[in-house]
C-alpha cells in the first residue's frame, strides 16, 4: 500500500480507533467487532506490553484491517512497529530521532504537534500529516484552526486526538485540514477487558454512520 492509498483509506474512514489492549487473546474478537461495524482500522498503542504481539497477530489473521502503532516513544518502538506489520506509526510528540528513522525506513509516521514551532519542525522533515495532540485540552477545533492557518497553503493536514467523541466528531471532521480523528471511545480498554464486542461493534457502526453524514 502506497502512502496515497493509505491516506485515502484514513480519510474515507474518518475515525481511527486508538486501542490499548492488554491481552493478545482478545485481539481477533476486537478486530472482528471493528470490521463488522464497518471500521476496519486500528491504532494499537505501545502503552501495553502486548502491543507488538497483537499487531503481528492481526496482521497475519486479519489482513483487511488497516493497522497502525501508537504511542511510539523510541526508535526501537518504531522499528518493532514496522517489523510486526503496522502500516503506520503515531506518537504523542515529535522526536527528531524517531522521525529520521521513519524516513530511513520509508515508514509512514505521524508525530504529535500542538504549536506552530512543532508544525514547522514537522514540515522541515517533509511531513504533511501530523497528529494534533492533546486536542480538546489544548483548545479543540478553535485552536487547531488558528494554529494551522498559516500553513494551509503547504497542504499539511492533521489527525486530532484527545477528548474527541461522538459529541464533537462533526466539528472536527468539518475542518478541511483534518484528514481523520483518533478516538479512544470506540474500543475502550475496559470494553475489551470485559469482552464487550457488541458494544465495540455498535460504537464503530455509529461512527461510520456519522462520518457518512458529514
Amino acid at each position: 500500500m502506497d502512502r496515497e492509498e493509505l491516506y485515502a483509506k484514513m480519510e474515507t474512514g474518518g475515525v481511527i480507533p486508538v486501542i490499548a489492549i492488554e491481552s493478545p487473546e482478545h485481539a481477533l474478537s476486537m478486530a472482528d467487532a471493528l470490521i463488522e461495524g464497518g471500521l476496519p482500522v486500528a491504532e494499537i498503542t505501545f502503552r501495553t506490553k502486548a502491543a507488538a504481539e497483537v499487531i503481528e497477530k492481526l496482521n497475519n489473521a486479519r489482513p483487511e484491517l488497516l493497522l497502525g502503532a501508537g504511542t511510539i516513544l523510541s526508535v526501537r518502538d518504531l522499528e518493532r512497529a514496522a517489523e510486526c506489520g503496522a502500516r503506520f506509526g503515531v506518537s504523542p510528540g515529535l522526536n527528531p530521532d524517531i522521525v529520521r528513522r521513519a524516513l530511513e525506513l520509508d515508514f509512514p509516521f505521524f508525530p504529535g504537534v500542538m504549536t506552530p514551532t512543532d508544525i514547522e519542525l514537522g514540515l522541515s522533515f517533509g511531513l504533511k500529516i501530523l497528529k494534533f495532540f492533546p486536542s480538546e485540552a489544548s483548545g479543540g477545533t478553535k485552536m487547531l484552526g488558528a494554529v494551522s492557518a498559516p500553513y494551509a497553503h503547504l497542504g499539511v493536514r492533521f489527525i486530532p486526538t484527545g477528548g474527541i467523541s461522538m459529541k464533537n466528531l462533526k466539528d472536527y471532521l468539518s475542518l478541511p485540514q483534518v484528514i481523520a480523528v483518533g478516538g479512544t471511545w470506540i474500543a475502550k480498554k475496559q470494553m475489551i477487558a470485559s469482552e464487550d464486542w457488541e458494544g465495540i461493534r455498535k460504537n464503530a457502526a455509529e461512527a461510520v454512520e456519522a462520518v457518512s453524514r458529514i
